[in-house]
C-alpha cells in the first residue's frame, strides 16, 4: 500500500540522489518531502460555483469563496496563501464577470500583482475552464506545470498538502496527470471515490477508476478494503500533458477553448476568451471529460483535515467550539445552548433551551436550521427564486468595482446610504435624471467633482449634488473612505445613471 501524506520531513532518496521509487510501505506510514522542485508550480484556482447551500450569507453576488467563513481571509485567500513555501509561478484564476473586481481586490490585500484572471463567458464545468488557464500557463511557458484547486474548500492542516504537492512533481513532470485523493475518515455517501491501482512511486498510484458517490453499505467496504480515496477536486499535470489529453478525448471541447484564448481580449487587467466560440464548447466535469479516459492518471493521497464546506454543519464541524460544543460568530449571547452554530452579521442574536440548530443572521434574512438537515438550505433558495425575491441572489450590501454600497432607509422619495470607496479607487463621471444627493465624509478623505468644481472633502464635512449635475467621488487617501448618502427624488432606482467616463470600462465607448 502506499504512504499516505500527512505532515513534513524528506523524501526518500537511494544512492545516486534519484527518488526512490519503491512502494513497499505499510498503508498507515507517514511520508513527507524535502521541497526541491523541478519547476516552479502555477497555482490555477477555479471560481465558480455560488455556494447555495450556505445562504444567506453565500449568493450568487458573493459566493462563498469571496467570503470570510473560517479566519480573516476569503476562502480565496486561504487558497494561496495555503501554499507559500512552495515555489510558485504567478497564479491564474478563473472567475465569471460579476466577480472580477472582487478578485482584484482580494489579491491586492495578499499583495500580489501579477496574477492572471481570465472571465469565464459561462460557466462550462471545470473541464473547460482548466483548458482557458493551461492555454493561458503555455503562452507563457509551454512547461507550465500547473496545480488545479477549487478556490472554496478548507484544508486544516496545509503542510499536508504541501508535501502531497511536492510528491507530485516529479510524476506529473513524467506527464502523468495527478489527482489528489483524500484518505477517508468514515463511510461518506456524498463524496466520489477514486480506486488506487498499482504503484507509480512511493507515494503516487495508477488511477483506476473514478466511482459515483455509493450507498452507505458500499462506502464502507470501499473504507475498509483501504483501496479507495475520497475524489477531492484537485489536481497536478502540465498545461501540455493536460492540453494532449483533453484533444484525444473531447476535441470539440479542446478546440472551442483554444480558439476561444487565441481570439480573446484584454480588458483592463483581465483576460476575456471570446464568448461566442467558448459557447460553442461542450460543458463537462474533468474528471468526465478527461481523467475517465486517460491512460496517464495518477493518485497522491493525503490526510489533511479537508472539507469542501458544502453546508453550515461543515462550518460547525471545523469551527472553535465552546464547551458546550458551540461555534458562535459575531455578537451572540448563548443560554442552555449546544452542538449548534449561531452566526451574527448585523445584530445581537441570542438563543436559550436550544440544542443541534444552526442559526445565521445577515442585514436582510434570518435562516435557522436543524443542525442534521443544512443539505435543505438549497431549497429555501429555491422558494425564494420563485418568488422572485432578491434575497435569493443579492446581499444587502452590494459590492462594486471601487468599494460598496448599502442602504440603510428607504422612504417615499428618499433612501440612505452607506457607501465605502477603498483606497485609491474612484466612481465613474456621471448624472442623474431624477434624484439629486447629498454627501456627508464620516470617515477619510472623499475628492469630489460637483458640476464645473472639483473640491476635498474631510471628515464631517458635505456637500450637495443638484439633479442633472455632473459628479465624481474618489477616495484620494490610503484608508477607505466612508459616506452617508441621502437621496432625494421622484425615482431613486439604480438605473438612473448616465456614465460619461469610467476606469472600469462601464461607460459607453
Amino acid at each position: 500500500m502506499l504512504g499516505i501524506i500527512t505532515g513534513s520531513g524528506r523524501r526518500n532518496r537511494d544512492a545516486t540522489g534519484n527518488s526512490n521509487r519503491s512502494a513497499s510501505v505499510n498503508a498507515n506510514s507517514v511520508f513527507s518531502f524535502s521541497g526541491e522542485f523541478m519547476r516552479p508550480i502555477t497555482p490555477v484556482l477555479l471560481c465558480g460555483g455560488v455556494g447555495s447551500r450556505l445562504w444567506p450569507v453565500s449568493r450568487q453576488g458573493r459566493p462563498k469563496q469571496y467570503l470570510n467563513l473560517i479566519g480573516e481571509q476569503s476562502m480565496l485567500q486561504q487558497t494561496l496563501a495555503r501554499l507559500d513555501g512552495l515555489e510558485q509561478a504567478a497564479p491564474i484564476i478563473v472567475c465569471n464577470d460579476e466577480h472580477r473586481f472582487l478578485v482584484a481586490e482580494q489579491l491586492r490585500q495578499l499583495g500580489i500583482e501579477k496574477a492572471t484572471i481570465i472571465l469565464e463567458p459561462v460557466g462550462k464545468n471545470t473541464a473547460p475552464a482548466i483548458a482557458l488557464a493551461a492555454h493561458a500557463a503555455s503562452a507563457q511557458d509551454p512547461d507550465s506545470l500547473l496545480l488545479v484547486l477549487p478556490a472554496d474548500h478548507y484544508i486544516g492542516r496545509p503542510e499536508a498538502l504541501r508535501d502531497a504537492v511536492n510528491a507530485a512533481i516529479d510524476v506529473a513532470c513524467d506527464q502523468k496527470l495527478v489527482t489528489f485523493g483524500l484518505v477517508p475518515s468514515r463511510p461518506e455517501t456524498g463524496y466520489g471515490y477514486i480506486k488506487r491501482g498499482a504503484a507509480i512511486t512511493e507515494h503516487a498510484a495508477v488511477l483506476e477508476t473514478f466511482v459515483e458517490k455509493p450507498d452507505s453499505k458500499t462506502a464502507e467496504k470501499y473504507l475498509a478494503s483501504g483501496e479507495y480515496v475520497w475524489n477531492s477536486g484537485m489536481f497536478m499535470f502540465s498545461a501540455q500533458a493536460y492540453l494532449s489529453a483533453l484533444e484525444s478525448s473531447q476535441p470539440d471541447m479542446a478546440n472551442a477553448c483554444c480558439e476561444a484564448m487565441n481570439t480573446a481580449e484584454r480588458d483592463l487587467d483581465f483576460i476575456r476568451p471570446n464568448a461566442d466560440i467558448f459557447a460553442t464548447s461542450p460543458a463537462d466535469s474533468i474528471d468526465y471529460a478527461v481523467m475517465e479516459h486517460t491512460a496517464d492518471g495518477a493518485v497522491v493521497s493525503l490526510d489533511c483535515d479537508w472539507s469542501d464546506i458544502g453546508a453550515w454543519s461543515a462550518l460547525w464541524e471545523a469551527g472553535s467550539k465552546d464547551e458546550s460544543g458551540n461555534v458562535i460568530e459575531g455578537d451572540v449571547v448563548v443560554d442552555n445552548t449546544s452542538n449548534s452554530y449561531i452566526r451574527s452579521q448585523s445584530r445581537l442574536v441570542t438563543t436559550t433551551g436550544v440544542k443541534d440548530l444552526v442559526v445565521v443572521e445577515t442585514a436582510d434574512a434570518v435562516m435557522v436550521a436543524d443542525r442534521h438537515s443544512v443539505q435543505d438550505v438549497k431549497n429555501i433558495v429555491n422558494i425564494l427564486k420563485s418568488a422572485t425575491r432578491s434575497e435569493a441572489d443579492t446581499h444587502h450590501r452590494v459590492f462594486r468595482p471601487w468599494g460598496s454600497y448599502e442602504s440603510l432607509i428607504v422612504g417615499e422619495r428618499f433612501q440612505v446610504k452607506r457607501i465605502v470607496v477603498n483606497p485609491g479607487q474612484r466612481l465613474s463621471l456621471q448624472m442623474h435624471h431624477h434624484r439629486a444627493e447629498h454627501w456627508v465624509v464620516v470617515h477619510g478623505t472623499a475628492e469630489v467633482v460637483n458640476g464645473d468644481e472639483t473640491m476635498l472633502l474631510t471628515e464631517d464635512q458635505s456637500t450637495y449634488i443638484p439633479i442633472g449635475a455632473k459628479h465624481r467621488l474618489s477616495n484620494p487617501g490610503k484608508y477607505p473612505l466612508e459616506l452617508i448618502e441621502v437621496q432625494s427624488g421622484s425615482y431613486l432606482g439604480e438605473d438612473d445613471i448616465v456614465r460619461f467616463e469610467d476606469v472600469y470600462g462601464r461607460s459607453p465607448s
